[in-house]
């Protein structure tokens, strides 16, 4: 298990969704399904988000439920283990409607300045 601050396991989070949010600036869902680069880019990261936030220990969890913590380690299981078979639709639908409200509780509970 690692040893690093759960803040830092955050950080890493707002750092992958970053990176997501500038892979998809001005991309429309057509040129989306159809860019393999950018799908592999945005389920990496959306694997790194979910293995972060899997090992922020249960009391931090706990302390912090408006975070959806078993989904998101959810999701990160069925990337990893079920590649074959990835529902892009989903992860579009995650990476626009999802990741935004993670983000903004992630910051407000880091006391990050937007």
């Amino acid at each position: 298990m690692s040893k690093r601050d759960w803040k830092i396991l955050a950080y890493d989070i707002l750092e992958s969704i970053r990176k997501i949010e500038k892979y998809i600036i001005n991309l429309e869902y057509e040129k989306y399904i159809k860019d393999e680069k950018t799908k592999d880019a945005i389920v990496r990261n959306l694997e790194i988000i979910g293995e972060a936030a899997n090992k922020i220990p249960p009391n931090i969890q706990e302390k912090y439920k408006e975070i959806p913590w078993s989904e998101i380690i959810g999701l990160r299981h069925r990337l990893i283990h079920g590649y074959f078979v990835i529902d892009y639709d989903i992860v579009w639908n995650i990476i626009k409607n999802e990741l935004p409200d993670l983000k903004k509780k992630l910051n407000r509970f880091l006391k990050i300045k937007q």
